[in-house]
């Protein structure tokens, strides 16, 4: 390695800082809802900026007594899971079968498949879509709908025809057909932008709870993010209505040993966060690699 000039120094030093000061203000709003969710309620209220203060679980035990949660962290994660499976399958295999040339139709259908991206019918047609197809109150309400996307059929074409030709040519001079190619040399050279897909599907069904919301009336059903929304609003309502009069309702819930709004907010966000948080560094360098790569052309 070249050693600095003293006229380099200045600039990499200049540099080093800058990036180091991008990088603090790119994270100091999740630690700062970090350490306020786990600070004792009267200092939330007062404003926690640099380290917790009180350190207290309160808010997650208020948060983990709420009925059926359990249940509804399954149905997330479920449909996370599985979503995210039905999604990368069918985007990429439908992304593969419109770079074949044999397939009948094939600029019609892709084209068709572009304009979607542009037009939608709208929440009531929607709505009434879902319930002809009888998804009300049905878990595959939660996987089918986005099943196809247009966004990742794109990608995956692109990437597709950036591959060598010669590679499919000589699988189909073994003898292999469509499922064999797809499985066993297109899929598995395809990883970078079908990481990119499952990390967009995945953040998406995670934090989806609109769907819960108007088309759900099981509270078995509930999805994690739909739950906490509710009972956060009930609590918020709660608190309004016992907060004392003369005194701020932060002060007076945390002086009372409950926890207030803003510390049960706090700890709402950690908890839908946190498990996006943990799977983006693992996945980075390929939903990266995978966006650039998909993106040459179109």
């Amino acid at each position: 390695m070249n050693k600095l000039t003293w006229k380099e120094i200045p600039y990499q030093i200049a540099n080093s800082g800058i990036l180091l000061l991008f990088a603090f203000i790119c994270m100091y709003p999740f630690y700062y809802i970090i350490i306020n969710s786990f600070s004792d309620p009267m200092e939330t209220a007062k404003g926690v900026y640099f380290w917790p203060r009180g350190i207290t679980f309160s808010s997650y035990e208020q948060l983990m007594q709420i009925p059926s949660i359990f249940q509804s962290i399954f149905i997330s994660v479920a449909r996370t899971v599985v979503g995210t499976i039905i999604t990368v399958f069918c985007s990429a295999f439908i992304g593969y079968m419109v770079t074949k040339k044999e397939l009948p139709f094939r600029s019609t259908i892709y084209r068709l498949i572009i304009i979607t991206m542009f037009f939608n019918s709208g929440l009531i047609p929607w709505y009434m879509l879902m319930k002809t197809l009888a998804l009300k109150n049905n878990f595959l309400l939660y996987v089918l709908p986005g099943a196809v996307s247009a966004f990742f059929i794109i990608l995956v074409k692109t990437y597709i025809e950036s591959l060598p030709a010669s590679l499919e040519e000589s699988a189909q001079i073994d003898g292999a057909g469509i499922w064999t190619i797809f499985f066993k040399i297109i899929f598995p050279l395809s990883l970078p932008i079908i990481a990119c897909i499952a990390v967009f599907t995945a953040v998406g069904q995670w934090n989806s709870w609109a769907d819960n919301f108007y088309l759900v009336t099981d509270s078995n059903l509930n999805t994690l993010q739909y739950l906490l929304y509710t009972n956060l609003k009930s609590n918020m309502a709660d608190m309004m209505r016992t907060s004392a009069s003369g005194t701020t309702q932060g002060a007076a819930l945390a002086s009372s040993g409950k926890v207030t709004p803003m510390s049960l907010r706090y700890a709402i966000t950690v908890i839908t966060v946190f498990p996006i948080m943990l799977l983006y560094p693992f996945m980075q360098k390929y939903f990266v690699k995978g966006i650039m790569l998909g993106a040459v052309k179109g």
